[in-house]
């Protein structure tokens, strides 16, 4: 039987020319990481100039301040230092107390440490053992008493045993600093020479956007270009008022608060 002859050849198909990959080639630790079955990380989206910054702003400006202070004064018109004291001694010597301690826990200490010790020089010449047993409840006792003793007698030794109504002289004293001093000024002398700051004003000037700082120095010097001058001493008792009532640490009441509408945070 005769063989079937084969039909006439296709031509070969032209082959596409051979054209460099646009791709850059993956590094050796890329292709390593492919190997070993691990996925690259996912690019970030750099945010556009018009995407939100979910940031709180650093620092109000002065009308928020304003509104803010306003309307704290409306919620806690009896806002005032809630330390017990009849002379600038006894607030000092009860600032110094209530160092991580409350101010309901040295109202209930100060009464018998004072009709013991009812001036300064009285208080240098204190037996330390003594004092430290009339403060023990208020916690780090012997630290404050060591504090209270020395100071009375840096009082007698240079100031005639008299309270100073100077910022510089103040923070000289054994015990005292920045903040102690602004309690002594702005409610025994009435003199804003700065802004007390302790937890709840800190807490609640971040809260409340009036800044981006949480050293103590740094949101006082924060706070004093947002308000008047003569409103310092009562801006930190409002601030605390509004802390210990409404603003809590962990539970604030954003719902009922005065200044949800202001506030960063409760948006």
């Amino acid at each position: 039987m005769a063989k079937k002859s084969p039909g006439p050849r296709r031509p070969p198909s032209p082959t596409r020319p051979k054209t460099a990959s646009t791709r850059p080639a993956a590094s050796k630790a890329t292709r390593g990481a492919r190997d070993l079955g691990v996925q690259s990380a996912p690019k970030t989206r750099a945010r556009t100039a018009t995407s939100p910054d979910p940031r709180p702003p650093t620092r109000r400006r002065a009308p928020d301040a304003a509104e803010i202070y306003t309307r704290l004064a409306a919620c806690h018109p009896d806002a005032h230092c809630e330390l017990d004291y009849e002379t600038p001694l006894q607030l000092l010597v009860a600032t110094i107390l209530s160092a991580q301690c409350t101010d309901k826990r040295v109202n209930m200490v100060t009464p018998e440490l004072f009709r013991r010790f009812p001036t300064a020089h009285a208080l240098a010449a204190a037996p330390l053992a003594e004092v430290e047993e009339l403060v023990k409840s208020t916690g780090f006792f012997r630290n404050k008493a060591k504090n209270v003793v020395a100071m009375a007698n840096a009082l007698v030794e240079r100031h005639g045993g008299e309270v100073p109504a100077d910022m510089a002289a103040l923070v000289q004293l054994p015990g005292v600093g920045r903040k102690t001093a602004n309690v002594i000024l702005g409610n025994a002398f009435g003199v804003n020479e700065g802004v007390v700051v302790d937890t709840h004003v800190g807490r609640l000037a971040l809260r409340l956007g009036l800044t981006a700082e949480t050293d103590p120095v740094k949101v006082e010097q924060a706070l004093q270009p947002l308000f008047p001058r003569e409103q310092w001493a009562m801006l930190a008792h409002l601030l605390i008022f509004h802390g210990r009532r409404v603003c809590d640490a962990k539970k604030p009441k954003c719902g009922e608060c005065t200044l949800r509408e202001l506030c960063p945070s409760a948006r």
